[in-house]
């Protein structure tokens, strides 16, 4: 019998937050009056970059793991991705000691593959197209009956990462919005339906690199635009949005708001020298949208998700445009 829901609403992420309640951690909201000044805002930073392996992904993985019935976990999990849901699932895969085989493209950070390792994961690496990631994780699902964990066109993965908006409306029940990065939609489409089930009013946005606007390009048209060469230093953004996302998103998500990288570096560095904490560029992505946001409507209430805090500290964007105008 599959462990699937059969479909996604409050019950089923409820469900999730207490499956998952002390196997993840209750992550921080945190405040700057010097950002507040800045865009008229109150702004509110749910920081999932503190979040076990460092990024949100660790409440899907372990929602996906912890609902798999006894047969299937025996099996193991298979995934394929390039850094925050591998790491997730080999983290959750450890806790329940069963196996976890993570294709990674070869091109993965170092820091990433070696997180995988250093969890108990078996680190499979291939081709650096999404084609090849996913031939290589049927190949090893065959080969061991694996369960496939999708990183995100799953409705265990998405209940989970809907557990964010659950805390966060319980940390500050008077947000007007949620300003949440989309790449393949899972978490994005999880906070949606949480949130309105909670507060049919608050606005959820979702925010997205503009060199990888696939979700703003499908909301618009209605029906999923094919992501073509995505480009941006925003590489946990690159995924093709996922149909299960997609679906909830069209019903529950406001508006997604594109940023340039240069948008997106701006932010992550504002956020490491003025709040002191470490966010990677994906991470940055909600706080760029929500600058862009401000000068629209003044006074509201808003709450960024801050979604990870994993990247390559010998490689900084900044550093990169020093040496390019040195």
């Amino acid at each position: 019998m599959s462990s699937q829901p059969s479909g996604l609403d409050l019950g089923v992420i409820r469900a999730a937050g207490v499956r998952i309640a002390d196997k993840i951690t209750r992550t921080p909201v945190m405040r700057s009056s010097t950002f507040d000044e800045g865009c008229g805002q109150r702004l509110y930073f749910k920081c999932e970059n503190l979040q076990k392996t460092g990024a949100f992904k660790a409440r899907g993985a372990t929602n996906a793991v912890f609902s798999l019935s006894e047969d299937e976990a025996r099996r193991g999990v298979v995934t394929h991705s390039s850094g925050n849901h591998a790491a997730a699932l080999a983290r959750a895969a450890r806790l329940r000691g069963i196996p976890a085989h993570i294709v990674m493209p070869d091109n993965a950070p170092r820091a990433k593959q070696s997180a995988v390792r250093r969890y108990g994961g078996e680190v499979l690496l291939c081709e650096p197209t999404l084609a090849a990631r996913e031939a290589a994780a049927r190949q090893k699902q065959l080969e061991t009956g694996a369960v496939l964990v999708h990183p995100y066109d799953d409705l265990r993965v998405i209940a989970g990462q809907g557990t964010t908006a659950l805390e966060f409306l319980e940390q500050v029940p008077a947000l007007d919005a949620i300003v949440c990065p989309v790449g393949g939609g899972g978490h994005l489409a999880g906070i949606a339906v949480a949130a309105k089930a909670l507060n049919p009013r608050i606005r959820v946005i979702g925010a997205e690199p503009a060199g990888a606007d696939d979700a703003a390009r499908s909301l618009k048209s209605g029906r999923i635009e094919a992501s073509v060469s995505p480009k941006s230093i925003a590489d946990g953004l690159l995924a093709s949005l996922g149909k299960l996302g997609f679906a909830e998103i069209q019903l529950h998500v406001d508006d997604i708001i594109t940023v340039s990288d240069p948008e997106i570096i701006a932010a992550m560095r504002s956020i490491w020298e003025v709040m002191k904490i470490i966010v990677e560029p994906s991470g940055a992505v909600g706080f760029a949208a929500a600058l862009k946001l401000a000068p629209l409507r003044w006074g509201l209430t808003i709450g960024v998700v801050l979604t990870g805090g994993n990247l390559d500290l010998d490689h900084l964007p900044w550093q990169k445009e020093r040496e390019g105008s040195s």
